[in-house]
C-alpha cells in the first residue's frame, strides 16, 4: 500500500475505533438520560452556558442568552425543532427575542454566518479555530464514515466504473482525501460552499463523498436551469468555488463573471484543463488528509428546490440527515457488496443521492452514465450485470419501452425503485410484468433527504397476484420508512384519524435543518416539531398513505418540480399578457405537463410559439408550458380577487380520483 494512503487510512481507523478507557468514558457530570439524538455535552453541565468558543464551522458563536432551563438546553445542546414541545414552540412563536434565536436553533449547529451566506470567519477577520466537539456529538457519525468503512473492509473492490475508468475503494478514498486537502490549501475554510455543475461522473461522485466529509458544503446544481437561475443559487449560497465539466464550461465561465463570491473555476474532465480553470485531477492528486471530526448536525449540502414565492429555496441537509436516509433506505431495500448500482438519475437530484451513501457503506459498485438515455441504460444492464436501478416514472416508462425493442438479459437485477413523482397503475403493472426482480416505490422530497415512505417489494408481489387489499394499495405511496414518523393533520395541525384527508407531516433524523437564508419559511415548515410537506392525503387503518392533491402550487413533470408562480412570472413579463394561470394537466409521457391559460391585453396580438420563446429566455426548458390557451376573457376569480385555478383545472382532471397524475 502507498505509505501516504496507509497513513491516512490508519489515521481514519484510529479516529473511529471505539475507545475502551473506562475513565475516558465517564462524564464529569452525570446528565439525565436523554434521547440519543440530543447533543448534550458530557464534559460540562448542559444547563450552564459555555464560554465563547469557535463554532463547528469555524465561527465565534453569539453570546449565550438566558432562556430558561429548557430553552438553554436547546441553544447550548443544539436540540432539533422536533424535540420542542408545543408549549416551548408557542413561547418562541410569541416572543420576538426567542424567534430571532430560533432561526439559529432550528438549523442546529449551522452558524449565523451560514444563514447570512457570509464567509466563515470570526469578528476579527482571522480564521477561527475548530471547536472541540464532545464524544456525544459524534455518535451519529458523519458522511466520512461510509467511504472510510468501505476503504477498510472492501479496499480492493471496485468502487466506481466510469466508462473505461475503474477505481477501487482504496483509490476512491485516497482521491477524496486529496480533494479535501487541496481545497483547504486553496484557502477555502470549513463551511465554505462548493458548487458542482456537471453530469454523472466520477468527479461528481467524489464531490458528494469528499466535500461534506472534509467540512465543506456541496451545492449540486441542476444543469437544466437557465443561467440567471443558476446565478441566483450561487449568489444566494455565496459559493466560493464551482466545479464544471466540459459540456457546461461556457455556462461556468458566464457564472464566474456574474457571481462575485466565486473564487475558483475547476474543470472536471480528464483532458487538459483550459488555462483559466484549475485542473480537477491535480486537486485529487494532492497528498490526502483524514477527514476532520464534525458534529453530526453540521451542514453537509444545500439542495435548491422551487419556492412558492418564485425564488428557489436552499434545503439545508446535515450529515445526520443524509446518513439517516442511507440507513432507512438500507433497511427497506438492502445493499450488499455484490450490488452494482447505476447512477442514471441526475446527481443533482435527491432520487439518485438517496442511494449513494448506502451503496458505498455496503462496498457496492457505482456505475456512471453522464445522463439518462434509455438505450444506454439497457446496454449498461447487460454490460455491467447491474443489480440495482432507480428511476422516476418517466424514465421507467422509457426503459420498459426500450426493452420491448432491444430485450436483454435482466437476470442480474435484484431491485428497481421508482420515486420522485406519482405513477399510474398501468405503468406499475407493466413494470411488475416485465421486471424479474423486486419492484419498490419510494415517496419523499428534498426536505426529507429524501425518503419518507416505501411501497415494498412484498406489497407489489401480492398486488400482482391479485390479493386484496394489496391491489388497492398500489394507489398508495406505502407506509413510513422505519425511522420516520408520519401523521395526517388538519389545518390546525391536529392529527386526523384514518381515512380523513389532511396535510402529510413527518419527523425523524432525516428531516432537513431548514431553508438557507429563510428563517420564517423554516419556522413555518417545521412548526410544532413536524415537517409540513404541503401534500394532501390520508392514511388507511394499516398506515398506508394515499396522496390526494397538493397543497403546494407545484407541478411534477418528469420527476422535476415546477412551481407555477415561476412560469406565471415569465409569462407576465411579456407586454401582451394581462393575466396568466399555470397548473398541471395529465400527460402520459411526463406524468404531468405544464399548462398555461393566458388572458391577452386589450388589442394585443400574440402567437403561442412567440410566447413560449419569450419564456425560454427566462426559465429552464422543462418549465416551459407544454400547452397554452390564449383568451380575451378575464380569468375566473373569487370575491377576494384570487384566480380560481381549480375551475380552470377541473376539465382536465375529470374522472380521476386524485389531482396528481402518474406517468
Amino acid at each position: 500500500m502507498d505509505p501516504e494512503l496507509a497513513h491516512a487510512v490508519d489515521a481514519c481507523s484510529e479516529r473511529t475505533r471505539p475507545q475502551h478507557d473506562p475513565e475516558a468514558q465517564q462524564p464529569k457530570n452525570r446528565a439525565v438520560s436523554r434521547k440519543r439524538s440530543e447533543l448534550v455535552h458530557e464534559d460540562a453541565d448542559p444547563l450552564v452556558a459555555r464560554p465563547p468558543e469557535a463554532s463547528p464551522l469555524g465561527l465565534a458563536p453569539e453570546p449565550a442568552v438566558d432562556l430558561g432551563d429548557r430553552h438553554r438546553r436547546i441553544v447550548e445542546a443544539g436540540e432539533r425543532p422536533e424535540q420542542l414541545g408545543t408549549d416551548a414552540w408557542s413561547e418562541r412563536k410569541h416572543a420576538p427575542s426567542l424567534r430571532r434565536r430560533f432561526s439559529r436553533v432550528c438549523v442546529d449547529s449551522v452558524p449565523k454566518a451560514a444563514l447570512r451566506g457570509t464567509v466563515s470567519r470570526d469578528t476579527a477577520g482571522a480564521t477561527a479555530p475548530a471547536r472541540r466537539a464532545s464524544h456525544t456529538a459524534h455518535v451519529e457519525g458523519t458522511l466520512a464514515w461510509p467511504l472510510e468503512q468501505a476503504a477498510r473492509t472492501h479496499g480492493a473492490a471496485p468502487a466506481v466504473v466510469d466508462g473505461e475508468r475503474e477505481l477501487t475503494y482504496r483509490e476512491l478514498h485516497r482521491r477524496s482525501g486529496g480533494l479535501g486537502a487541496a481545497l483547504s490549501r486553496l484557502g477555502l475554510e470549513r463551511g465554505a460552499v462548493v458548487a458542482v455543475l456537471a453530469g454523472n461522473t466520477l468527479a461528481h461522485l467524489e464531490c458528494w463523498h469528499a466535500l461534506p466529509a472534509h467540512g465543506f458544503v456541496i451545492n449540486a446544481l441542476n444543469y437544466r436551469l437557465a443561467t440567471p437561475e443558476l446565478a441566483f443559487m450561487l449568489d444566494d449560497s455565496r459559493a466560493a468555488l464551482l466545479l464544471v465539466d466540459r459540456e457546461r464550461l461556457e455556462v461556468g465561465r458566464e457564472l464566474r463573471r456574474r457571481c462575485d463570491s466565486l473564487q475558483h473555476l475547476v474543470y472536471t474532465d480528464w483532458d487538459e484543463a483550459p488555462p483559466d480553470c484549475l485542473a480537477y485531477e491535480d486537486l485529487v492528486d494532492a497528498s490526502p488528509v483524514p477527514a476532520p471530526d464534525l458534529p453530526s448536525h453540521t451542514l453537509a449540502a444545500i439542495s435548491y428546490t422551487g419556492g412558492t414565492t418564485g425564488r428557489p429555496k436552499g434545503v439545508m441537509l446535515s450529515h445526520l440527515n443524509l446518513l439517516a436516509n442511507a440507513k432507512h433506505n438500507t433497511m427497506e431495500a438492502g445493499f450488499w457488496p455484490s450490488d452494482r448500482y447505476l447512477h442514471s438519475a441526475p446527481m443533482f437530484h435527491v432520487a439518485d443521492i438517496s442511494q449513494l451513501y448506502g451503496i458505498t457503506w455496503a462496498g457496492g459498485t457505482h456505475v456512471m452514465i453522464r445522463r439518462f438515455d434509455a438505450r444506454d441504460v439497457v446496454a449498461a444492464v447487460a454490460r455491467y450485470r447491474l443489480t440495482f436501478l432507480i428511476f422516476v416514472p418517466t424514465m421507467l416508462r422509457l426503459f420498459l419501452q426500450e426493452l420491448l425493442e432491444r430485450p436483454v438479459d435482466l437476470s442480474s437485477l435484484r431491485a428497481v425503485i421508482y420515486a420522485a413523482a406519482p405513477i399510474s397503475t398501468e405503468l406499475q403493472r407493466w413494470a411488475m410484468e416485465v421486471l424479474p426482480c423486486d419492484v419498490i416505490q419510494g415517496y419523499g422530497m428534498t426536505e426529507a433527504a429524501p425518503s419518507l415512505c416505501f411501497l415494498t417489494a412484498e406489497d407489489h408481489r401480492r398486488a400482482a397476484a391479485g390479493e386484496e387489499p394489496f391491489t388497492r394499495r398500489l394507489g398508495s405511496v406505502g407506509r413510513p420508512a422505519r425511522g420516520v414518523q408520519l401523521q395526517i393533520c388538519d389545518s390546525d395541525d391536529r392529527p386526523l384519524p384514518p381515512g380523513e384527508i389532511g396535510e402529510i407531516c413527518a419527523r425523524g433524523p432525516n428531516i432537513m435543518l431548514g431553508y438557507w437564508n429563510r428563517p420564517d419559511e423554516t419556522a413555518a415548515a417545521l412548526r410544532g416539531g413536524w415537517y409540513h410537506t404541503g401534500d394532501a392525503g390520508y392514511a388507511d387503518e394499516y398506515g398506508y398513505v394515499f396522496l390526494v392533491d397538493r397543497l403546494k402550487d407545484m407541478i411534477v413533470t418528469g420527476g422535476e418540480n415546477v412551481y407555477s408562480i415561476e412560469v406565471e412570472r415569465a409569462l407576465l413579463a411579456h407586454p401582451a399578457v394581462a393575466e396568466a394561470a399555470v397548473f398541471a394537466i395529465p400527460d402520459r409521457r411526463w406524468g404531468e405537463a405544464v399548462h398555461a391559460v393566458v388572458t391577452l391585453a386589450d388589442g394585443a396580438q400574440l402567437e403561442e410559439t412567440d410566447l413560449v420563446e419569450h419564456c425560454r429566455t427566462l426559465i429552464a426548458g422543462y418549465k416551459l408550458p407544454r400547452s397554452l390557451e390564449l383568451r380575451r376573457a378575464p380569468l375566473p376569480k373569487s370575491g377576494a380577487g384570487k384566480v380560481l385555478k381549480h375551475e380552470l383545472r377541473a376539465p382536465y382532471w375529470a374522472g380521476r380520483d386524485r389531482g396528481v397524475a402518474g406517468s
